[in-house]
């Protein structure tokens, strides 16, 4: 008996989850014996920002290994514009049609997520940013959640249910200051009894104004102080954490650091980046919109077909030496110097080159220095 609401993988590497249509459609082609051979591509017409971070293509690889589809795709953790084309797949229609809904649903949520960690990260100029939002998404998805985010370049992610390799990051919730009978007696609790490894950073804002608490946690043995101000309460957010700072200083606590979180917005992490010395950030990551990819046929048979408003013919994305991008079909010659960003991951449903989450995070990391003004 299914104890929770959730789609198992088997239902979805067998294409069982899937939009009704394709089901339909591919039951009467079939009895009416229609499979042509095309290549469809997915690409995004509109963006929320500049640019996005392509992610979720490792799931996409195991759900088409054995499909007999040949997949050709920018490497995870590639930063990609509005209407280029990060992947493509050819083979006989019927084959592949059903996993359409699951193809785009693996990469259009976790491209959003890593896209929006991305810009939070750059938003953060070197402070560093922990992913909160798990909680934000239904937890049979969290694993992904936190990957995504960690490809997007955050520096450790809450959930326990991470991919291995993943740092894991953590304060401690108001419940537990508020189940002892004084935070003192919280504080000094969780000083002596976390681990050694754990980072004593203590919540200071439970009850009373962030800058009282602040002193006092740091005298429990605090290293840093979460402030984690709801909204109704904030105010001039800068002007309290610019007076926890004063505060820590003017009474010795100049080594105790100030941790921000609490709804956070990309907006928020830029205004506070040069006073808060790290940021937990949850929905505007983990809630991230969507990357709005479709899905198209671009050639039929071995010709160029597509319909309105996409241009057909298979295409290659080049990066020339000057960082300049340039969508050509696929047999038109390369500019100089351009590298051609998609490659190719399974042929004839064999796995060629499958994706790594430290190598995509690293792709993203050396991009994000030269995109800081995009």
């Amino acid at each position: 008996m299914r104890r929770f609401l959730m789609v198992g993988e088997d239902a979805i590497r067998d294409g069982r989850c899937t939009d009704v249509y394709f089901e339909r459609v591919t039951e009467v082609m079939e009895r009416d014996g229609v499979n042509p051979h095309v290549t469809m591509e997915v690409t995004a017409a509109a963006l929320p920002d500049p640019w996005g971070v392509f992610c979720g293509l490792s799931d996409v690889v195991e759900l088409l290994e054995g499909v007999p589809v040949d997949v050709d795709a920018m490497p995870e953790g590639a930063v990609f514009s509005a209407n280029e084309p990060v992947l493509r797949v050819s083979g006989r229609y019927r084959d592949f049609a059903v996993y359409e809904t699951a193809i785009l649903g693996f990469l259009c949520h976790a491209s959003g997520v890593a896209s929006s960690a991305a810009h939070v990260r750059l938003a953060a100029r070197g402070r560093p940013v922990y992913s909160f939002g798990s909680r934000r998404q239904h937890p049979a998805i969290a694993a992904m959640v936190e990957r995504a985010a960690w490809i997007g370049g955050v520096d450790a992610a809450s959930n326990t249910c991470a991919p291995e390799g993943i740092p894991l990051a953590g304060t401690m919730p108001h419940a537990f200051v508020m189940c002892y009978p004084r935070q003192e007696d919280a504080w000094r609790a969780f000083a002596r009894e976390a681990g050694p490894e754990v980072p004593r950073i203590m919540l200071a804002d439970t009850f009373y104004d962030e800058k009282v608490e602040a002193v006092r946690a740091a005298a429990c043995g605090a290293t840093a102080v979460r402030l984690d101000t709801p909204r109704s309460r904030r105010g001039n957010m800068r002007a309290i954490v610019e007076e926890v700072r004063w505060e820590l200083d003017v009474h010795g606590y100049p080594d105790v650091k100030i941790f921000l979180s609490g709804g956070l917005s990309r907006e928020d992490v830029a205004a506070y980046h040069d006073i808060a010395d790290a940021f937990g950030v949850g929905g505007a990551i983990a809630n991230a919109p969507v990357i709005d990819f479709a899905m198209d046929i671009v050639e039929m048979e071995g010709r160029p077909y597509a319909k309105r408003g996409k241009r057909s013919g298979v295409k290659q994305v080049y990066e020339t030496a000057e960082g300049r991008r340039v969508t050509l079909p696929l047999r038109a010659p390369a500019p100089e110097g351009g590298a051609p960003l998609l490659s190719r991951c399974i042929e004839g449903g064999a796995v060629v080159a499958r994706p790594e989450m430290e190598d995509a995070r690293e792709r993203v990391l050396s991009r994000l220095s030269g995109l800081e003004n995009e």
